[in-house]
């Protein structure tokens, strides 16, 4: 820095101000002190530092309130938060606002120097840029992405920073990572928040009907079509369209989602007439993308439409520091919904659950979670409440009211008694069609998941879909 600059550092703890000093003052860096919100702003309205440094918990107001204060009278303030106890929606809502960054004070004698460097630079390379007026309303929500490791707190960034724009958004990570969390926080945070959020699963919908759920179909368009109907891009005009596994996306369709971007046109299948729409699509995919476009399976003019910004989700087992609390989380949830009594987990369950790879992420662990409060028989949720990776037993879901723990014998004779008592019941085509509806609902419609978990390929389960007349309403409710 080749100029004397003014850091604004607020916090009502004199000792940490005091650390703060000495790590950073210089002899062209001047810190400047406060302990309260309303003796900081007072402070940067005279002063108009460089940057300010500002805890989240402060009073008479917050730090987020003194934050928009701070960006109301300098559109390029440059604010960085501090929180000992940051939350999901505090990150999400200070990156929205416009802070440079959010910063765990258990973090801060490893990298305060390196942001507070980065920070003063970019704040430099601003002064001539073109101001803009920040999004200002803070909307309370209750947190629906939970973890506070650190791969977490920069998706919780990404999240801030996206949400003011309508660029389209990549979200790329292992099934069950949270993919559609996320997407439904960037819409949420948007000033699309008012609009619908509509999601599709690419992989769940036939081929032949995919081009129809997306763009809609004119009266007599194909068999079946009896009535004209409006499809997602129409109905979620001024909204967000989320495209979950759009690596399964038939190519043929992969043209007319480019037209939508490119132009903000379409027309229903067996139309003429050309629809605009105002869509924001994100788009989410476990596969390798890049991969996908040098096999020709994925065309790369829409892949790089799409990739425009990038959120990569960890998996579960990169952030064992969001077990215990995902798990917590989970079983307040369950709890809540079920009208349980207080559950709590024992220490040794929550190492073993921290020591578990999690092959299938976020959703197997919630999934474990229900079944834990099924299987307890107390009031604290012990390891043996927890089958994790087991095969050897199929435990009932919560839905099913029991605490009942079925062998496949047992599973298999409850089955077979089940379609007996009713006697125009066909056996084997009932136990078909109903091993088939389960798997398309316990994988939320995702075809692919859905015929490995039934042993079969993925041809034969679209047949046994269209015989069965499984619709995506059954598959997913």
């Amino acid at each position: 820095m080749d100029k004397s600059q003014t850091i604004l550092v607020v916090d009502s703890e004199t000792d940490y101000l005091d650390w703060v000093r000495k790590q950073l003052e210089a002899p062209n860096l001047q810190v400047i002190t406060a302990t309260a919100a309303d003796e900081a702003y007072k402070l940067y309205c005279r002063h108009s530092p460089d940057l300010l440094i500002t805890e989240t918990h402060l009073q008479p107001f917050s730090g987020l309130e003194l934050l928009v204060k701070a960006r109301q009278r300098d559109p390029n303030a440059m604010v960085i938060l501090t929180s000992a106890f940051g939350t999901t929606q505090t990150v999400i809502e200070s990156m929205k606002l416009g802070a440079f960054d959010f910063l765990r004070k258990e973090g801060l004698p490893f990298n305060l120097k390196h942001v507070v460097d980065a920070a003063l630079t970019e704040q430099e390379q601003m002064r001539s840029a073109i101001t803009f007026k920040p999004q200002l309303t803070v909307e309370q929500h209750q947190d629906s992405i939970v973890g506070q490791s650190l791969p977490m707190q920069q998706v919780f960034k990404m999240v801030g920073r996206v949400s003011h724009s309508d660029a389209p958004v990549m979200i790329t990570g292992e099934s069950g990572s949270g993919k559609e969390l996320v997407a439904r926080a960037i819409h949420h945070y948007s000033q699309r928040s008012s609009k619908d959020f509509i999601a599709i699963n690419c992989a769940a919908i036939p081929e032949q009907l995919l081009e129809s759920e997306l763009f809609g179909h004119e009266k007599g368009a194909f068999t079946g079509a009896v009535v004209q109907r409006a499809g997602r891009f129409e109905q979620c005009n001024g909204g967000t369209l989320f495209l979950d596994e759009i690596g399964d996306m038939p190519i043929a369709i992969q043209s007319k989602i480019l037209r939508v971007l490119q132009e903000g046109e379409f027309s229903r299948v067996g139309g003429n007439e050309t629809l605009k729409t105002d869509v924001r699509v994100v788009a989410a995919t476990n596969k390798n993308l890049e991969q996908e476009v040098g096999r020709k399976t994925f065309r790369e003019d829409l892949f790089y439409r799409l990739n425009v910004v990038r959120i990569q989700l960890p998996p579960l087992r990169q952030r064992v520091e969001d077990i215990r609390l995902l798990a917590e989380y989970f079983l307040q949830k369950v709890a809540a919904k079920k009208h349980l009594p207080r559950l709590r987990l024992s220490e040794e369950a929550i190492r073993m659950m921290e020591s578990y790879p999690w092959p299938g992420n976020v959703r197997e662990l919630e999934n474990t979670i229900q079944r834990a409060t099924v299987l307890a028989t107390s009031d604290v949720i012990l390891p043996k409440d927890l089958p994790l990776g087991s095969n050897d037993s199929v435990p009932l879901e919560a839905e099913m009211g029991t605490t009942a723990n079925l062998t496949k014998e047992s599973a298999l004779e409850f089955l077979l008694q089940t379609a007996q008592a009713d006697p125009e019941v066909q056996l084997l085509p009932w136990l078909e069609r109903e091993f088939t509806l389960h798997a398309m609902k316990i994988t939320k419609g995702n075809q692919v998941r859905a015929a490995k978990l039934l042993g079969i390929t993925r041809a034969t389960l679209r047949k046994r879909i269209e015989i069965f007349g499984i619709t995506k309403e059954l598959s997913i409710s």
